[in-house]
């Protein structure tokens, strides 16, 4: 399948695009299917272990269209979460307190009308707040401000920042993204981020440039901690490494430059069942900007909600249910348990 034809879909069809996506992952009967690798590690079915995190995707809107990003975002998205829906998710805050913390994602989160909402109530109900920040929104034109309030109600900031070397990093995200980024991690430095001790987590994150997985975690963080202070002056707490999903605007990308196979065959071969225990999907519920759940946010990409027999959307919401769930899985969770495993808090295992 073509690029441009995946591509016209993104924009036509989401619906569409998600159904031939999974089409696409599953064509290769030479690949061994993900749940077959999990019954051969001696896992049996994967099912949720409890629920510390609620992930909601505030919507697709982004002032960013970045090569690798699963989630298909760019500025002419216009699927937003309204406020009627994050209140029924604030509603599942206040009366389940064992949920511990509000992972915010887009596109760009911070450009929902109503974040600034969501933040400030989940704080008051004293959860840890995440946003999931590209960086250069803190600097777009009616954003001003931004960055003092992340502070003042110490939200943790989890960033996109491919590599530390301008070239690689405008590669994926844009011309010019690097240099936004710095000017922006400058700014979060200035009002106390990445500074210990500040109670204001900085949080960096790496993909591959190139069909790879992600080298060692805690060595790139040195790499990172070090070029980045020697060169810019700028601190952060923590670095993650997240493999690059095979789904939406990656998987065109792959299809479009005959990657996809040999990147697939990668992800199999690296399985390795030590990350299955620690997967995101354990532990997080997804939510997306129309209040459907799903068990991560790369099955919402996929159009892949919660099995059957589950409460669907967040107004239906059931703890003890959702808690001990089945998860639904598919090639793309290759990905997620390849090498160190990968997951929206770095890598699994050593």
């Amino acid at each position: 399948m073509s690029a441009a034809k995946t591509s016209m879909l993104h924009r036509n069809a989401p619906l569409a695009i998600a159904s031939t996506q999974l089409q696409v992952l599953s064509a290769n009967p030479r690949v061994p299917t993900f749940s077959d690798r999990v019954l051969d590690a001696g896992v049996g079915k994967l099912v949720a272990s409890g629920l510390e995190v609620l992930q909601v995707n505030l919507g697709k809107l982004c002032n960013m269209t970045c090569s690798h990003c699963h989630v298909d975002a760019g500025p002419d998205r216009r699927e937003i979460m309204q406020k009627e829906t994050i209140d029924q998710c604030l509603d599942v805050l206040r009366r389940h307190p064992s949920i511990k913390t509000v992972d915010l994602t887009g596109g760009a989160p911070e450009m929902n009308p109503h974040f600034r909402h969501m933040v400030q109530e989940a704080r008051l109900l004293g959860r840890h707040v995440i946003d999931r920040c590209n960086l250069t929104i803190l600097l777009a034109k009616g954003y001003e401000g931004l960055s003092e309030f992340l502070a003042t109600h110490q939200v943790e900031i989890v960033a996109s920042l491919p590599c530390y070397l301008e070239e690689n990093a405008d590669a994926q995200r844009g011309d010019g993204a690097f240099a936004k980024s710095v000017e922006a991690l400058r700014e979060l430095n200035h009002l106390g981020y990445g500074t210990e001790g500040s109670g204001l987590t900085l949080t960096l994150v790496y993909n591959p440039v190139g069909p790879s997985l992600p080298p060692n975690q805690e060595k790139l963080q040195a790499t990172y901690r070090r070029e980045l202070e020697a060169r810019y002056g700028i601190r952060f707490n923590q670095l993650f490494t997240i493999t690059n999903m095979p789904i939406s605007r990656y998987l065109d990308h792959l299809i479009a430059t005959s990657q996809f196979e040999e990147y697939m065959q990668i992800l199999v071969e690296a399985f390795n069942p030590a990350a299955l225990s620690g997967l995101m999907c354990r532990s997080t519920l997804s939510v997306g900007w129309d209040g459907r759940l799903f068990d991560c946010d790369f099955n919402q990409m996929l159009d892949m909600e919660v099995g059957d027999g589950y409460p669907s959307t967040i107004d239906r919401f059931a703890y003890d249910s959702l808690c001990h769930r089945e998860i639904v899985t598919s090639q793309h969770c290759f990905g997620c348990t390849a090498g160190a495993g990968s997951g929206c808090q770095g890598a699994i295992s050593n």
